[in-house]
C-alpha cells in the first residue's frame, strides 16, 4: 500500500510540473551579449551588405553564427560610428557596412575552409593572385580574429544619392596587395577615397588594418581579450 500511495504521488508531481512547464511564461532568449547593440539601429542612414550571411564572400556560402543579415557592434564603437556618419552627412556622403562583430565560430568556419584547398569556388573573384595554401601564411585568416572582440567594422563610404560606393580600387574581402591602403600604384580618386575614408575614421577614434582599406578597430575597444561567440541573429 505504501509503495501504490508513494506512485500515485510521483504520478500527480509529473502532471502538475507538465501542467506548470505548459502554462508558465517563456522567457525570450537575449539575442545580444550586454553593451553590444544592432548597428542600423544607431548609425542613422547607414547602408548595409552583411556579407557573411550571404553567398557573396570568399566562402561562397553563408557563414556559421550570421543567422539574420545584421551588423553588431559594441555600443560605443556604434556611436563613435555615428560621429562619422554625422561628418559626412554635410557632404552627401554616408557609411556602408559590411561586416562588424563576428562569432568565434564564423571564425572557425574560415579556418575549415583555407585548410579545404580543393575549394576555390570564390578564387577568381577575392584572391585571384594569392595561392589559398598561403592564405594562413600571409595573414589573410587566423585562428582569432579582432572582429569577434565586438569593437571592428568592416565598411566604405556611399553617396547618400545615389547608394553607390566610392570607387576604393577593389571589392571587400579582396585579398592582395591592391587592398592596402597605402599602395600608391592605384589611381589619384582611389588614393584619395581611401584617404578620406582612413583620415574620417582615426579622426573618430578608430585604427586601420595596413592590409586592408575597409578594416577599423576602435582604439579604446572595452574588449581587448574577450572574444565572443554568441550568434548575430
Amino acid at each position: 500500500m505504501i509503495i501504490k500511495a508513494n506512485y500515485i504521488r510521483l504520478c500527480i508531481m509529473i502532471v502538475a510540473l507538465l501542467i506548470l512547464s505548459l502554462t508558465a511564461p517563456v522567457a525570450e532568449s537575449k539575442s545580444l551579449h550586454d553593451n553590444f547593440c544592432y548597428l542600423d539601429e544607431v548609425v542613422p542612414d547607414a547602408a548595409f551588405d552583411a556579407r557573411y550571411y550571404s553567398e557573396n564572400n570568399f566562402v561562397g556560402e553563408r557563414i556559421n553564427g550570421y543567422n539574420a543579415p545584421k551588423v553588431v557592434l559594441t555600443v560605443v564603437a556604434a556611436k563613435a560610428l555615428a560621429e562619422v556618419q554625422k561628418e559626412l552627412a554635410p557632404f552627401g556622403l554616408g557609411l556602408k557596412f559590411f561586416d562588424g562583430y563576428r562569432p568565434q565560430r564564423a571564425v572557425h568556419h574560415f579556418v575549415r575552409w583555407a585548410e579545404n584547398l580543393s575549394d576555390i569556388r570564390m578564387k577568381s573573384v577575392f584572391y585571384p593572385d594569392v595561392e589559398k595554401k598561403n592564405l594562413f601564411r600571409d595573414g589573410y585568416i587566423a585562428a582569432k580574429s579582432g572582429h569577434s572582440r565586438g569593437s571592428t567594422i568592416d565598411l566604405t563610404i556611399i553617396s547618400l544619392h545615389t547608394g553607390k560606393e566610392l570607387d576604393m580600387g577593389t571589392p571587400f574581402d579582396f585579398f592582395g596587395p591592391r587592398s592596402w591602403p597605402h599602395n600608391t600604384k592605384l589611381p589619384a580618386q582611389v588614393r584619395a577615397n581611401r584617404a578620406l575614408l582612413r583620415q574620417i575614421m582615426i579622426a573618430n577614434g578608430f585604427k586601420g588594418l595596413k592590409e586592408e582599406w575597409w578594416h577599423f578597430t576602435l582604439r579604446n575597444e572595452p574588449y581587448p581579450e574577450t572574444y565572443f561567440d554568441f550568434p548575430v541573429q
